[in-house]
């Protein structure tokens, strides 16, 4: 493994050990601040999110010439009904193909596949296919049905192999914000039970999402949040309780707990102006993946926020290319 450096002075000492690249990667949509509400969001904000997705109808799932879209697939069947994503891919396959899998943001209660469409009609370009999932959000079903319809979603693109050109042996699980998060723990944190099809994948990328929901703000009692507040945050109504009082539950279900050097290599991004997300979420599972021998590379974008404009930047193509092609090829 390459060795590790920090270029950031106030975060030398934090994180010695965790490769940090200043100011490459980006988020690669507009919408990104807006449809990855953080777990601080109000509900107005979310409520704006969603309405937002529900305007990017399939009709609006355009790609440059010579992507394919193939919309609203069912990739697994609930109790709540299908789960859905969006599929796309060169239209001239002459290989099979690495896989995205990409998991949307929302503070797990909004958002929508078609936001990672941008993204996704990009890496198609590249030679890469790209699965857009929907899954189950909190006003349908709780914990761990998030993390278990990312499990089924890798488990369908290996099924389907064949059938779409597929390289079931290149996976990766791609998230933004509560994406993030469920994209961090589908590397870390393999699948509980026993599974006919392996749910593994073979690198993950975490874009500021939460690693470890026992120290998100949020869920923490302080002079300014109440034990009432607490009860009340995306992480309570995720895990069905207020996160300080059930820590083994809040383990099971944060990346940081889980890592293993089993794990496979994973790019951290996050803007340490984020208001939602600490970036000390990021750094803190750079170092305990570091720690492991996990191959990590953490990249740190100064002034930026939870997504938006700070993460556009001309080099995000680049430093992605550079990270799947060194895992992938």
């Amino acid at each position: 493994m390459k060795p590790f450096s920090f270029h950031t002075p106030r975060l030398r000492d934090a994180a010695s050990a965790v490769l940090l690249t200043v100011g490459l990667f980006a988020v690669a949509i507009e919408t990104a601040a807006a449809q990855d509400s953080s777990p601080q969001n109000t509900a107005a904000q979310v409520t704006a999110a969603q309405v937002t997705a529900a305007q990017v109808t399939a009709a609006q799932v355009t790609a440059p010439d010579g992507v394919e879209v193939l919309s609203d697939i069912q990739y697994a069947t609930t109790p709540h009904g299908p789960l859905l994503l969006d599929l796309y891919r060169p239209e001239q396959i002459d290989r099979n193909l690495p896989v995205i899998v990409f998991v949307h943001g929302g503070g797990w209660k909004g958002g929508d596949k078609r936001s990672g469409l941008k993204i996704a009609a990009w890496l198609a370009g590249e030679n890469y296919a790209v699965a857009s999932i929907n899954y189950r959000l909190l006003e349908v079903s709780a914990w761990p049905t998030q993390i278990d319809d990312c499990y089924a979603a890798v488990r369908w693109v290996r099924e389907h192999a064949e059938q779409y050109r597929f390289d079931p042996d290149r996976i990766v699980a791609w998230g933004t914000s509560a994406g993030g998060h469920l994209a961090a723990l589908m590397a870390t944190r393999p699948y509980p039970g026993n599974e006919s099809t392996s749910s593994r994948v073979h690198a993950g990328i975490d874009w500021f999402g939460p690693t470890d929901l026992l120290t998100m703000p949020p869920n923490v009692v302080s002079q300014s949040r109440s034990f009432e507040d607490v009860a009340k945050s995306n992480g309570a109504r995720l895990l069905q309780a207020p996160v300080m009082t059930v820590p083994e539950l809040a383990k099971t279900a944060s990346a940081l707990y889980n890592v293993t050097p089993d794990d496979p290599p994973m790019l951290i991004m996050h803007g340490d102006q984020d208001p939602g997300v600490p970036v000390d979420q990021s750094v803190r599972l750079a170092e305990a993946l570091k720690k492991a021998g996990v191959p990590v590379q953490l990249e740190i974008i100064p002034g930026a926020g939870h997504g938006g404009k700070a993460f556009q930047t001309p080099e995000v193509r680049a430093a992605v290319r550079r990270f799947l092609k060194e895992h992938l090829q």
